[in-house]
């Protein structure tokens, strides 16, 4: 079980970054996809989702700002940010959930993204 994540980096505030993240072949096709971060000091928190369905869910924060997408062939998930600001630093953590276990939820390694002002 896998989840390859790609895309951080170092950008100015109002520039962009695309993530990735491709789950190995193992984790279901039907998982919800998603995006967490972490900043330094605080807790993991919710940043998106897409279901295989297309539904999409954001965080408040980040809504009008970033875009997330997937391709179901292999499950990739992209996040588009956008409007990038130094409050967006953190650790982005991948992750792929069940629709029908909770139990089953799965991270990828994290990606760092910082934000110069």
């Amino acid at each position: 079980v896998q989840l390859q994540a790609s895309g951080g980096g170092l950008v100015q505030a109002g520039g962009s970054l695309r993530l990735s993240c491709t789950p190995s072949n193992d984790i279901s096709r039907l998982n919800i996809m998603g995006w967490y971060r972490q900043a330094p000091g605080k807790q993991r928190e919710f940043v998106a989702e897409v279901t295989r369905g297309g539904t999409l869910k954001y965080a408040d924060f980040v809504r009008g700002r970033f875009s997330i997408s997937r391709v179901n062939a292999d499950s990739t998930v992209y996040l588009q940010m956008n409007s990038l600001k130094p409050e967006d630093t953190g650790v982005y953590y991948c992750n792929s959930r069940s629709p029908f276990n909770s139990r089953i939820n799965y991270w990828g390694q994290g990606t760092q993204v910082t934000v110069s002002s």
